[in-house]
Formats: C-alpha cells, structure tokens, sequence
C-alpha cells in the first residue's frame, strides 16, 4: 500500500478516492476503520471518518486510530484529508487533528493545500477563494456548522493549531518542484511546522505532487491528490471505474446540505420530479420521528415519477437561522439526521438501491445507516462526485459535497449513467 488517507467525512471521501482512481492509483474507500488488520488489495485506501465536527478529542482519537491502522498496511505516505473550503472553527479540528498526526509520525512539517481549482477553490497569498469571492464572503459564512469569516488559511490554521504557518506563494509555485521544496526547507529552519501552498491552477497542483512525494504527512482538499496519485501511478495504468459504476432501479435522494449550490439544486429538481421538505418539528422527538420516518418512505415508495423523488432539509440562510433559534443547532441538525438515518433503513428494505446524497453530515449518517463497510470507486458526475458501489452489498451512492456539482446535478446524477 503507498498512500493511506484519512478523510474528515463521507462526501470528502469519495471526493479525494475519486481523484485517485482518475489520475491512475486503484483505490478503495473503507468507512470507518477496519476492526481488523485484513489486507486490502489496493495501492491506496481512504478512510473516511465523521471527525469534521465532532468534538476535538474524538476527531483526533479517530484520526490516531486511522493512522495506526494505515501503518500497520506499510503505508509509506499519508493524507490528512478536510474539505476545500477548510471547514473548522477556532477550536478545531484541522489543527488538533494535524497536530496529532505529525506527533505520532515524528515529523516536523506538513502542507496546507485545500484547493481545487476544477471547483473553484484557490489559494492566492495564503489567502482561500470560492470562485471569484473570499471564503469569507462566500455561502461559507453562513454554514450552520462552521462558519468560514474568515480568509486567511494562515490566521485560520495558527487559532487552532499549536505551531506557526508560513507561505509558499504563487511565485514559488511557478518556478517548479525544486523551488517549493527549497522554500519548505527554509520555513522549516526557522521553525514553521505548516506551510500553505498558494495554488492557482491544475500545474501547481502537479508540481506540489512532485515536490512533496518524500514528505510523510500532507494535508489538503482533494486537489492536491491530482498530484500525489501522478507521483505513485505506474504507467500504463488505466482508470479502474467499472466496479463501482451504479446498479439498481429504485432510487431516491436526499438532502441535507444548506449550501448555496445545494440550494439552487433542490429549487431546480423540485421543478422536475416529486419533492418534499423536511419539516423539523417532526424530527425531534424520537416518537414522533418514527412514526415521520414511515410516512416519509411510504410517500417515496408511491411515486411513480421517472426520475428520483426528493426528500431535502435544504434551507436558506434566513429559514436555517429560524429553525436554530427555535430548536437549538445542534438538537436540530441531530433530530434530521437521525430522520434520515430511519428513512434509509426503511427504504432499503424496501428494495431502493440508489441512494443520491447531499451533504457531508446527511452522507455520513446514510452510509452507517446502510451498514456499508466500504466502497468501490465508479465514475464521476462532477469533480469530487463519483458513483461508488457498496463492496458487500448491491448499493450504489452519489455522496455529494454541498458546494459540488452544477444546478442540475440531481438529475444528471440518473440519466448520464446507466444503471
């Protein structure tokens, strides 16, 4: 095994797994860390975790226990994988997590390279970008979870972390692999235990690989593999998506994202097929949600329509800000997920084998709900969104990020690929 990732969600999972398999590294995604030490019959392996917001002890003790299994595999490299938009608060988890790791490796420095810029995220002057706006003016501001005020990775990572952030700039970046691991070199000297790596387009992507392919612990997006899987590929080897292409006829999708895109995804199939909002004051007490749970899957078996119904907690900011104040942040986004997590279970009894998801929360609790142990990697929709296979069982899951994806990603998701 040459690389061993450990993902902060589900979405980021098979986000990162997909740009692997893509750029020539054969790949399986396990959920959760294996209970044993059976061998896995692949180059790389992605753990994914549900450590983005979960408190700071548990994140980084999940992390350590990925870690030391990865190890055990002979992993001779290892990725520290969080989202492109850096989600985290003051407290964590990117930098106690990073920090962890780093201890246990014995290392002194890693990377900080949380671009994609496929999906619009860049890095310039140590400072991230969604699109054409800041972080911090981006829909991430208002994320219900962790919001983003802030742009500067370097501020970002110092709050949370304990060692000082320094910067290799676009500059630097565009003067090759040499002069990235000179820079690295020096911060290192005067103490920089991270170093954010400006990054503007697919090369400096490619060049961060070559640079850093001796470096034991990187962290970043899923943007930076492009460059980590160019570095371990043999060549000649070939995309291997065909076992985790889609399978399966009853379909559904669920949504419990609150980003901008998702947003304008479910305001966009909601004029194409059947569509039905969550209504939260249902979800909070177990016996009530119970007894909504088996309402809400009989409406979805009842429909007739030829693409997916819709089942969607998405919210716009306003209504979102309405619905924690009445119930509480957290009670509230427990209370839908837990939904859900009925919702699927039934479902999937009842014969449903597709399961299109949105949200890195929302994707987590349906992947545990499903009692899936891990997957195979099938084609993309879009960057960062593949179709993936459930390794024991016949489903088949589009895990999708909230800001991944076009407006009419839903229904792509079904008609572009056979299934």
């Amino acid at each position: 095994m040459l690389l061993g990732v450990i993902a902060d969600d589900f979405t980021g999972a098979t986000d990162i797994a997909s740009f692997l398999v893509e750029n020539g590294l054969p790949t399986v995604q396990l959920n959760g860390v294996p209970q044993d030490d059976t061998p896995v019959d692949s180059q790389a392996v992605v753990i994914s975790l549900k450590s983005r917001s979960c408190p700071v002890d548990q994140a980084v003790e999940q992390s350590l226990q990925a870690l030391a299994w990865l190890q055990r595999q002979g992993c001779r490299q290892f990725y520290f994988k969080y989202c492109s938009t850096f989600d985290s608060t003051a407290q964590g988890n990117i930098g106690p997590v990073t920090d962890a790791l780093l201890d246990a490796l014995g290392e002194q420095q890693t990377v900080i390279s949380p671009a994609l810029p496929v999906n619009g995220r860049t890095v310039y002057q140590g400072y991230l970008f969604v699109m054409d706006q800041l972080l911090s003016e981006s829909g991430m501001r208002n994320h219900p979870v962790t919001p983003m005020t802030d742009s500067n990775l370097m501020r970002l990572m110092e709050a949370q972390a304990s060692g000082r952030c320094g910067l290799v700039n676009a500059a630097e970046m565009d003067r090759g692999a040499g002069a990235v691991q000179e820079k690295l070199q020096q911060l290192a000297q005067l103490g920089v235990r991270y170093a954010v790596l400006d990054t503007l387009n697919e090369q400096h992507l490619l060049t961060q690989g070559e640079a850093l392919k001796t470096m034991k612990l990187v962290t970043g997006g899923s943007g930076l593999a492009i460059g980590i899987a160019r570095q371990w590929a043999q060549p000649g080897q070939e995309k291997a998506q065909s076992a985790g292409a889609p399978q399966g006829k009853k379909a559904v999708i669920l949504s419990g994202s609150c980003s901008t895109m998702t947003n304008k995804q479910v305001a966009r199939y909601r004029q194409q097929a059947p569509a039905r909002s969550i209504d939260v004051s249902r979800c909070i007490t177990a016996g009530d949600r119970s007894a909504y749970a088996a309402e809400l899957s009989t409406w979805v078996e009842q429909q007739a329509s030829q693409l997916a119904p819709l089942l969607y907690a998405t919210a716009e900011p306003e209504q979102l800000q309405q619905t924690q104040q009445q119930y509480g942040t957290e009670a509230a986004s427990q209370a839908v997920e837990a939904l859900f997590a009925e919702v699927v279970k039934r479902l999937q009894q009842q014969g449903f084998s597709r399961f299109i998801v949105a949200g890195g929360e929302t994707s987590g609790v349906v992947t545990q709900a499903l009692g899936i142990r891990g997957f195979h990697i099938g084609p993309c929709i879009s960057p960062g969104v593949p179709w993936v296979r459930a390794i024991e069982q016949p489903v088949s899951l589009a895990l999708k990020s909230g800001n991944f994806g076009d407006e009419n990603f839903f229904a792509r998701a079904q008609t572009e690929f056979s299934v």
